[in-house]
């Protein structure tokens, strides 16, 4: 089957960068790496009602970061579902900020609230944390859903690659 022309694009543009592998860096210098190429899978950025960064605590005491798109005003009258969306990247790369523009596109065309979660990475921190950075934002996000005009009740869990195991998780 012949590749998309798309992709087959994406390919070789990745393939003129002629960067080191990622599996041959060290995992910092791998997600300077990966940060540094995400514009080139990147899609529009949607405008949004409002963007915030927060805090989440997770049950070891730390925080993580997180980022809540809402791409229209809350409707306090009738609260928004959500999707909390976790990263790809093979649990050593990605980030909130690489998939920023993914998060946007949710927000919009899934008429709903967005919580994209930075749980904590590989190798530094090891199994089980990200999965439990991961359950630790849902049960944040549930506690917290009324303060964001989030209807508790409709909440979703998604994710790209790595983000998508902890989903599934």
């Amino acid at each position: 089957m012949p590749l998309n022309p798309k992709i087959e694009q994406v390919l070789d543009m990745i393939a003129r960068a002629k960067r080191p592998k990622l599996h041959e860096m060290t995992a910092q210098a791998a997600r300077a790496s990966y940060e540094k190429s995400a514009p080139i899978l990147e899609i529009a950025s949607a405008p949004m009602f409002a963007v915030e960064d927060l805090r989440v605590p997770t049950r070891d005491g730390a925080t993580i970061r997180a980022r809540l798109y809402q791409a229209v005003e809350p409707g306090w009258a009738e609260p928004a579902p959500a999707l909390i969306y976790y990263h790809g990247g093979g649990f050593t790369v990605g980030s909130i900020d690489t998939h920023d523009a993914l998060c946007r596109m949710l927000a919009r065309d899934g008429k709903c609230t967005v919580l994209s979660v930075d749980y904590r990475l590989a190798p530094e921190h090891k199994f089980p944390t990200a999965v439990d950075d991961a359950f630790d934002a849902l049960v944040w996000l549930h506690a917290h859903a009324a303060e964001f005009g989030i209807d508790a009740k409709r909440l979703a869990v998604g994710g790209d690659s790595a983000g998508g195991t902890l989903a599934t998780v």
